[in-house]
């Protein structure tokens, strides 16, 4: 066992769902089977599962008791009600909406104020905001601190967009043809890390400056808080629910996957000040989602949802959450395993390039990883790489890959005991041994956009 303080849950296990750690043979087939992609691999092949964070909670005994009082009318529901009162109580904005995931807000917020040929600002956009600025021909535009794309300066808030870039980004190509300004909080594609309040106002404040709405993708915005509380002067002594609302005062709306920091397995959200475009968004949401007062989701859905928002913001379980993250990159750190530093609030993120030189990026070293882990232990991780971002060149026809090229081991919220961390832990450390051994991969089919969930690869 590791000489560190080991993060003890504040919880205990009431309901236990059995785990079987397949044979190397069968790992081998499930491979081959899936086109070496561990995103085609049945979850009863797997046996730890960090392949994402998101729908993957497990609920609290109130979550379930919430569920036992769902309300399933059609319209007008109770449950709608208490979502609603939960959902306004944190973010503090005067319209609501329900949806039944992040990407379904994403999709009717950009159907509703994109075009062609817009620019949308973000830190950096993550896979399904990207895909949803891009399919409506409009261009996501990252603009994280340059520190952002270092994965070994230590710095408190390395998700922090840049706001001179922005101000000139802004001025360049005028703010006409920028109908929102987004901040993904924390930033997932660039390792998981929090922006600081401070950084939020002053976004904030060019938005106003020049008339621009100032949207956040708030799908971890408790960790972030977190992260401000612990980190930035002056929120010492606040609560995570003040600093929460406070980072949403500086904003015009959110757009939120309910299924990371609210704690449930389905659901999400938009939440904005506009009315007018509250009704726009409304009116798209009942051709696709349904009913404003369900959007898609089931009345034990939103009471589970409701609830969560308020377990979220407990600064006990936000702590273990964080230390539990930090604790399994600590362990890969001290043992020589490259990832980018600091560890973030939902997942630890391995620099795949480092910890496989000899594979270039071409034949996506990333996803090589991805594939090399499970077929050493069973777990499950995900590529953040080439293979989920890299852009054609219009002229060549080649990949431009990103600058960074991980893997995120993204940790469920109350699922895995210290003991599966350290499983992890060892089989990453062994592998890492004999990386030499691993090989890279081609694609043989993909899909024009988010290709990382049915792409097909061959082993060189």
């Amino acid at each position: 066992m590791s000489g560190k303080k080991i993060p003890v849950e504040p919880f205990k296990i009431k309901v236990v769902e059995p785990l079987e750690k397949i044979s190397s043979e069968e790992r081998e087939e499930a491979l081959r089977e899936s086109g070496f992609n561990v995103f085609n691999i049945p979850s009863e092949k797997v046996f730890i599962d960090l392949l994402t964070d998101s729908g993957t909670s497990a609920m609290s005994d109130r979550q379930w008791g919430r569920l036992m009082v769902g309300d399933e009318s059609y319209a007008g529901a109770r449950s709608f009600f208490n979502f609603e009162h939960s959902v306004k109580q944190t973010f503090g904005f005067k319209n609501v909406v329900p949806t039944h995931q992040g990407r379904a807000a994403e999709r009717i917020l950009f159907e509703a104020i994109l075009k062609k040929g817009d620019m949308v600002p973000n830190n950096i956009h993550f896979d399904t905001t990207r895909a949803n600025v891009e399919v409506r021909g409009a261009h996501a535009i990252d603009l994280a601190i340059e520190e952002a794309y270092d994965p070994d300066i230590e710095l408190p808030f390395k998700g922090n967009m840049d706001v001179g870039k922005l101000e000139s980004f802004i001025n360049e190509k005028g703010s006409k043809r920028i109908p929102v300004i987004m901040m993904t909080i924390t930033n997932n594609s660039g390792g998981g890390q929090p922006v600081s309040m401070e950084n939020i106002r002053q976004v904030s404040q060019i938005c106003r400056r020049y008339k621009i709405p100032f949207f956040f993708d708030a799908c971890r915005f408790a960790e972030n808080a977190y992260f401000i509380k612990k980190r930035e002067p002056g929120y010492a002594d606040k609560s995570v629910l003040e600093i929460a609302r406070e980072m949403f005062s500086y904003a015009d709306g959110a757009t939120m996957s309910a299924k990371k920091d609210a704690l449930v397995n389905m659901g999400g959200f938009i939440a904005l000040n506009d009315d007018g475009l509250t009704e726009k968004i409304k009116n798209l949401l009942i051709i696709s989602e349904g009913f404003p007062t369900y959007g898609g989701l089931s009345g034990r859905d939103l009471e589970a949802l409701a609830q969560g928002l308020k377990e979220v913001i407990e600064e006990d379980y936000l702590e273990h959450r964080i230390s539990q993250v930090e604790y399994l990159g600590e362990l890969l750190d001290d043992a020589g395993v490259p990832i980018y530093k600091p560890v973030g609030s939902h997942a630890v993120y391995i620099m795949a390039d480092r910890f496989l030189p000899h594979i270039p990026r071409p034949q996506y070293p990333g996803w090589a990883l991805t594939v090399a882990l499970y077929r050493e232990s069973g777990v499950r991780a995900v590529e953040i790489g080439g293979v989920m971002f890299a852009k054609k060149d219009e002229i060549s026809g080649k990949d431009v890959f990103p600058k960074l090229e991980m893997v995120r081991l993204a940790v469920p919220r109350r699922v895995y005991t210290i003991s599966h961390i350290h499983y992890v832990a060892d089989a990453l450390v062994s592998l890492y041994k004999k990386r030499e051994k691993i090989r890279g991969l081609k694609i043989i089919y993909q899909s024009p956009h988010l290709r990382h969930f049915t792409a097909r690869f061959e082993e060189l």
